[in-house]
């Protein structure tokens, strides 16, 4: 029967011609698929299928079941599909979504136990009892699904599952072989993958296969390479197995897992794979010796890359290349037990024997080192390659034992002492590289570095310790690296780091050390002075006032030498930030502006003050503004100036106020003043208030015997016309500036004691009027 099932297969693949894989979900039983089909091996016995699980689809369609793909791409060309939806989705091209879903359809708690999930629907099974003659068995397979999506961060976070899952017969604990080779780790889309740019990183990528785009022969978006799933069993014992995949949380993105045809096979283990993604890859020259002895063999074939040793028959191979080996065990019963192992290399760390100098603080040929100092040389900067540990013996390096405990402080014990360093790739492949140690003996001529005092003159200046650098350019080697230090300890621990710019902290002197190294090699250690120099310590900033109206008079600005005499110093003034040629310690000026002095000590420091002159000047009065002939006379005086003025009025006592008005003036003839409050002078100038008398008495008595306007003299109101009228309207008599005033008369007769009216026009036509009484 296995034989006519396996002709009809061969003859329905010899009629396909096309790039997909062909399914069929109708003509093989359960126990065909898995006796048949995945085993066909007379050396496993016993094959017994026990339950079938899969999607209800009307009795059309089935989620497992054979396929063929034959002229195809697909790694296998026949075997048996499981599935999370229906077979005939499975078939390319990948132009669709498969995302079925089928009622009724649970999922399988036994997954979920063995992967440690929860949650999942439509599980398809297969399981099978069976017994093997050998101590271990294992078939192929790969997984695919639609939930590897290319780009797309989903990939890193959703996966359907899928296990394989064994049990001793009687037992009740499964154990998963559907691993990452070499790992605990089971195989889905999120443990096996190329990475997703700016999502997750590859993980297992040498397990992974492909992204899918249209032209393959399956209908999913990705998949994995051809993995084996092995199990140690015991001879003659019979074991369940239980073949399932299942959606996970629900029932979108179908996944599906393909066993190769044949592939349930008695096997031997060769031990792990030794990958350069797992970095247990072979190194350099590395042998390997493959052995594949077991109770019962009887001949052994070896292949390297699917070509057969011809020469190579023992139960043990050598490995001195990379490749695939396999091995095919015939047993004393003819059963034949398979093994394989892909085996990489791994290149070996170049490494550079090289030599570290350091100074020597006292000579004597043993001082500290930095051995990582010398990391780039023997690395030659290979960032792929690192320094394990340095030690004493090459021995030592070799074993990875006795490494020395503190080699960022190593004390050498012989002058020219060798070390060895144990350099290591990723891959742990290693190579040993000599480290000879010297000592420099090179002493720079560092001239002294000077710098002025501050502006307190404390012993304490800034230094810019760049100067050095450029001192000693031409006696250090192009490149190298300078740097400094407070303590000659600082120096040789390369701690403490000073910056470019720095600041004494022992006043007027102090030594610094300078470090000296080239290629992280020590060049040289050498102390430097620092030296603070006296600066001239001047007067504060000033202020003067200039008086415009003293000119050419000038006034002596002097440079301000405080402690010693002026005459020891150089000194340069500036007028508004431009050099002047006055050059002494004293400077007569006329003009105000804004004086720099800069003095100059013959050791090159310099201290500035500043002299800010200020203009000032008398005063001009602009106008003279009088409120007259009223009962609140006001003055108020407007005048211009670059001064600041006070005013006074004769009446007050001469006493200035800041107010240019003054009230209450009395009337009659006045001098008002202006003075600068800077000292540059005062003006004076008379004026005249004009005020009217209420009365006058002409008793003989000699007090206001007259009636006359105050204010009026030869010198004001020239042209002032005042005639007086009697309650009538007549004209009694007419005055001038110049006239004695109304004696209260007429034509001699005198006039009795009543109220008599009076019109005064000014010589700008301005006129008062009023009336005043006469009293007897």
């Amino acid at each position: 029967m296995k034989r006519l099932i396996l002709l009809t297969c061969l003859l329905v693949s010899l009629t396909i011609l096309g790039q997909n894989i062909q399914v069929d979900s109708q003509t093989f039983t359960p126990q065909q698929l898995i006796e048949d089909i995945l085993i066909d091996s007379d050396c496993i016995e016993n094959v017994i299928v026990t339950n079938v699980v899969g999607g209800n689809f009307n009795n059309t369609d089935q989620s497992y079941g054979y396929f063929d793909a034959t002229g195809t791409t697909f790694p296998f060309q026949s075997g048996v599909v499981l599935s999370t939806g229906r077979l005939s989705n499975v078939p390319g091209p990948n132009a669709t979504l498969s995302d079925d879903n089928a009622p009724d359809w649970n999922g399988d708690t036994d997954l979920e136990n063995s992967l440690n999930e929860s949650n999942t629907i439509n599980a398809t099974i297969l399981e099978f009892d069976f017994t093997s003659i050998a101590s271990q068995v294992s078939f192929r397979y790969l997984f695919a699904s639609e939930e590897y999506q290319e780009g797309n961060s989903n990939t890193c976070h959703y996966s359907d599952l899928f296990g394989f899952l064994i049990r001793p017969i009687g037992e009740q604990q499964y154990s998963n072989i559907a691993l990452v080779p070499n790992t605990q780790t089971p195989v889905k889309v999120t443990t096996v993958h190329s990475g997703i740019p700016n999502s997750c990183d590859a993980i297992n990528e040498f397990y992974f296969e492909s992204w899918n785009g249209n032209n393959v022969p399956i209908n999913f978006n990705g998949q994995t390479k051809v993995l084996t799933a092995t199990a140690d069993v015991i001879p003659n014992q019979t074991y369940h197995v239980k073949l399932v995949i299942a959606d996970d949380h629900n029932y979108r993105y179908d996944s599906a897992v393909f066993f190769e045809a044949g592939s349930f096979q008695l096997s031997t283990n060769l031990g792990p794979n030794r990958l350069l993604s797992t970095q247990n890859a072979l190194c350099g020259n590395e042998t390997l010796e493959l052995d594949a002895s077991q109770i019962n063999s009887n001949s052994f074939k070896w292949f390297k890359d699917g070509v057969e040793l011809i020469t190579e028959t023992n139960a043990t191979y050598t490995v001195t290349e990379a490749g695939t080996y396999n091995v095919e065990i015939t047993l004393d019963n003819t059963c034949v037990s398979y093994g394989d192992i892909v085996i990489e290399y791994a290149n070996n760390p170049i490494v550079f024997d090289s030599v570290l100098i350091e100074c020597d603080q006292d000579q004597d040929g043993i001082t500290l080192y930095n051995l990582y100092d010398a990391e780039g040389d023997i690395t030659n900067n290979d960032n792929s390659i690192f320094l394990v540990n340095f030690y004493l013996s090459e021995n030592d390096a070799l074993q990875n034992t006795n490494a020395i405990i503190n080699p960022t402080n190593f004390e050498n014990s012989i002058p020219f002492q060798t070390v060895y360093a144990r350099v290591q790739n990723f891959y742990g492949c290693f190579e040993i590289a000599e480290l000879e140690l010297q000592i420099s003996n090179n002493i720079l001529n560092i001239p002294t570095l000077e710098a002025c005092d501050g502006d307190d003159i404390d012993g304490f200046a800034t230094f810019d310790l760049n100067q050095i650098i450029d001192n000693i350019q031409n006696q250090i080697p192009v490149g190298a690296n300078v740097t400094f230090y407070e303590t000659e300890n600082d120096a040789f621990q390369e701690t403490n780091t000073l910056g470019a710019i720095y600041q004494n902290i022992t006043p007027d002197n102090q030594t610094i050390f300078v470090k000296v190294t080239n290629n992280n090699q020590c060049f040289s250690i050498t102390s430097a002075e620092l030296n603070v120099l006296y600066t001239p310590v001047l007067l504060d900033d000033e202020q003067f006032i200039y008086c415009l109206n003293s000119f050419p008079e000038t006034i002596t600005l002097l440079g301000g030498v405080l402690n010693d005499s002026p005459s020891n110093y150089y000194y340069e003034w500036l007028l508004n930030g431009t050099t002047t040629s006055v050059n002494t310690s004293f400077n007569e000026i006329n003009e105000p502006g804004i004086y720099t002095v800069i003095v100059t000590d013959p050791n090159g420091c310099s201290s500035s003050r500043t002299l800010t002159v200020n203009p000032s000047n008398i005063a001009t009065i602009e106008n003279i503004i009088i409120q007259e002939g009223t009962s609140n006379n006001t003055i108020a005086i407007e005048v211009t100036g670059e001064g600041v003025y006070e005013y006074a009025l004769d009446i007050f006592g001469v006493i200035f106020q800041e107010n240019n008005v003054f009230y209450n003036v009395p009337p009659g003839i006045h001098t008002v003043y202006v003075r600068d409050l800077n000292g540059c002078g005062f003006i004076e100038q008379t004026v005249s208030v004009l005020g009217f008398p209420k009365f006058f008495t002409p008793n003989g008595d000699n007090v206001h015997e007259r009636w006359h306007i105050y204010g009026i003299s030869e010198d004001f109101n020239q042209g002032i016309d005042v005639k007086i009228f009697n309650r009538y309207g007549k004209l009694i008599t007419q005055l001038n500036h110049l006239s004695p005033g109304w004696d209260g008369t007429l034509n001699g007769q005198t006039l009795p004691s009543s109220d008599y009216w009076f019109i005064a026009t000014l010589i700008n036509g301005k006129t008062f009027t009023g009336h005043f009484t006469l009293k007897r």
